[in-house]
């Protein structure tokens, strides 16, 4: 990784499968070919210039100060690689640690990332609670973290710095809500978030197409810039001069003519006992079913009751699944995917 960082040869995601002649086509200065699939679609390789990297890195080190890091998550995806790249550019020390945090030592403060699943389940450990609180930062991203889970870690004194951003731009690029130096937010009259700034990619391998969907160079912008913008698929509001990443473009839905926010839903429900995700599945009668896969014992009639004080009539969900555990994505998001596939199988097991 420093190699490429310094101009050497290219890094391409471990285990990844792109086409060899699409990797042999890219453009040199793409150092970086990183693998994402988000929560829905195909995999794409999206491109990563070292000075994107780099600028990534030094941005975040400039907002949490300079340190050693821990990598508790797999360097197959941008949250671990750009911990790697923080440690090359400050010339600091990185520490595997694993990702149960087995091995964090408590005696060395230490910055880390971590996904929300992997702090639910260090604040069900008192020694790994304990550990976390010992450390500098504890970067949290990759998937929206619940109040309650924040407000735990707060009250454990855990220093949690929650983050948004993705594999096209270099990782995290808004801390708390804040954008880093040199990142510009900005929400289009749909309220879809768009990031520019230095970190930004240059482009999906092999898919000029899609790449030009997404990333734009700002008009102010020389052609020789870095600077590009991101257009994600995101929604958000400025809420006391932070933002507020509010869910999904897909996430609104038609629901009996009315339009209906899946996130709203799904933070509504976050006052009900578990974890829950709100999706929609094609329903001949309403166009578009609301349910709710939750992972605590409430029935629908109950969860509808509790949830009415909080969402419109359209917004309640009409059906609910109940799951051992959500579904997750091997980078710790929900699997957007897999819930109308686990609707499917609960409807066929209720019509035996």
């Amino acid at each position: 990784m420093s190699e490429a960082l310094g101009g050497g040869p290219r890094w391409v995601s471990p285990g990844s499968d792109f086409h060899p002649e699409d990797l042999a086509s890219a453009p040199d200065d793409a150092a970086f070919v990183v693998a994402t699939s988000g929560s829905t679609g195909r995999p794409k390789g999206v491109m990563l210039t070292a000075d994107a990297v780099r600028a990534g890195a030094v941005a975040t080190c400039e907002r949490i100060g300079d340190g050693d890091w821990a990598l508790a998550l797999p360097i197959d995806f941008v949250a671990g690689l750009m911990v790697v790249a923080r440690a090359v550019v400050t010339e600091s020390r990185v520490t595997w640690v694993g990702s149960d945090l087995a091995d964090l030592d408590p005696e060395e403060p230490t910055h880390l990332s971590l996904v929300p699943t992997q702090l639910n389940r260090a604040l069900e450990s008192p020694e790994t609670t304990r550990r976390l609180a010992a450390c500098a930062t504890v970067l949290l991203g990759g998937a929206p973290a619940s109040r309650e889970t924040l407000a735990r870690a707060h009250d454990a004194g855990i220093e949690v710095v929650t983050t948004y951003g993705m594999s096209e731009t270099s990782g995290g690029c808004v801390y708390n809500g804040v954008p880093l130096p040199g990142v510009d937010v900005t929400l289009d009259t749909d309220d879809r978030i768009e990031l520019t700034g230095p970190m930004m990619f240059s482009g999906y391998l092999g898919d000029p197409r899609r790449t030009s969907e997404v990333l734009h160079r700002p008009t102010s912008a020389g052609t020789g810039s870095g600077i590009r913008t991101v257009r994600t698929q995101d929604r958000g509001i400025w809420a006391d001069g932070r933002l507020r990443v509010l869910g999904r473009i897909d996430d609104v839905v038609i629901s009996g003519g009315v339009n209906v926010d899946l996130a709203a839903v799904t933070r509504a429900a976050a006052s009900l006992p578990g974890d829950h995700s709100a999706f929609g599945i094609d329903d001949p009668e309403w166009g578009t079913r609301v349910v709710l896969a939750t992972t605590g014992t409430i029935t629908l009639e109950q969860a509808r009751k509790q949830l009415a004080a909080d969402l419109p009539p359209a917004a309640l969900p009409r059906g609910l699944v109940r799951l051992d555990s959500l579904p997750l994505t091997d980078r710790g998001k929900i699997d957007r995917r897999a819930l109308p596939l686990l609707w499917r199988t609960h409807i066929e097991r209720e019509e035996r």
